[in-house]
């Protein structure tokens, strides 16, 4: 967690080893995909890596420093304005995954109605209901479930103009992309991948302009998606928060998020079915 200007961003940074000497990384933050780390340096008990701009303004490096504190790790980011900011972090949790789950009732999310069960996620809002359509028809704020859920499936029916791009937040943390795909490779950034981390295994969507489907299944943090009926990520781990995340409590039930500050989306299904506790 960044404490930027007053505000806790939630990021997240990996470290493993490669070989038996280097340190790599990856390292997410409050927006963006999963960074690359070629190198954290270890030295008088204290780490340090720097990654370059990926959308910060400016063309600075970002530097981190930290070390541990306990059962914590807290340090020091230099941002690419120059400015820095203090930083903490903990250790994820691991998620329990339920082999033989028992489901419960199907909850519609959206009513088809108005926007009873979701709020803004900022003052001027986009979102409207429209003949039984959930619309955002341009840019402007996310919208935030007011239920929370841990484990569930998720159906949702869906379409967006031409070079359109929107996402959805499982737990308000892992972005499942929405994007104008067709026709291109597949990639974790486009269509049906976990943004920077799950590549589907093929570019399943439609044309612009047609409703399209996924079928999202999330227990612990095993993911499985599949989009326009076809299985493109199947039982795959994600591994930490993606850019944009609400928080970083991963083993706490979290709201959808669906992405709205992007481009336009549509939606005229919305449905959570969660595992009985």
């Amino acid at each position: 967690m960044i404490d930027q200007n007053g505000e806790k961003l939630p990021s997240w940074l990996e470290v493993i080893h490669s070989g038996n000497k280097t340190l790599v990384g990856r390292f997410v933050y409050a927006f963006g995909s999963a960074r690359p780390v070629a190198e954290v340096k270890v030295k008088d008990g204290r780490f340090s890596f720097a990654i370059p701009p990926q959308w910060e303004p400016g063309d600075k490096y970002m530097e981190f420093e930290g070390q541990l504190v306990g059962e914590q790790i807290k340090g020091t980011m230099v941002y690419t304005d120059g400015k820095t900011y203090n930083w903490e972090g903990k250790r994820a949790p691991v998620l329990p995954y339920v082999n033989t789950p028992v489901w419960g009732e199907p909850i519609e999310l959206f009513n088809g109605k108005d926007l009873k069960g979701w709020k803004a996620g900022g003052e001027k809002n986009q979102w409207v209901v429209e003949s039984g359509v959930l619309k955002s028809p341009k840019s402007g704020v996310n919208l935030i479930s007011d239920e929370a859920f841990m484990d569930f499936k998720l159906h949702v029916e869906f379409k967006y103009p031409k070079g359109s791009n929107s996402g959805i937040y499982l737990r308000g943390r892992y972005e499942v992309q929405i994007e104008d795909g067709y026709g291109k490779e597949p990639s974790d950034i486009y269509f049906a991948g976990v943004y920077g981390f799950l590549t589907p295994n093929q570019m399943a969507a439609k044309p612009a302009g047609e409703w399209q489907t996924y079928d999202i299944t999330l227990i612990g943090n095993r993911v499985t998606v599949i989009a326009n009926g076809i299985a493109v990520i199947t039982d795959q781990i994600i591994p930490g928060i993606t850019g944009g995340a609400i928080d970083s409590k991963e083993a706490e039930p979290g709201k959808f998020l669906i992405q709205g500050d992007h481009g336009p989306v549509e939606f005229r299904k919305f449905v959570v079915t969660p595992i009985k506790n």
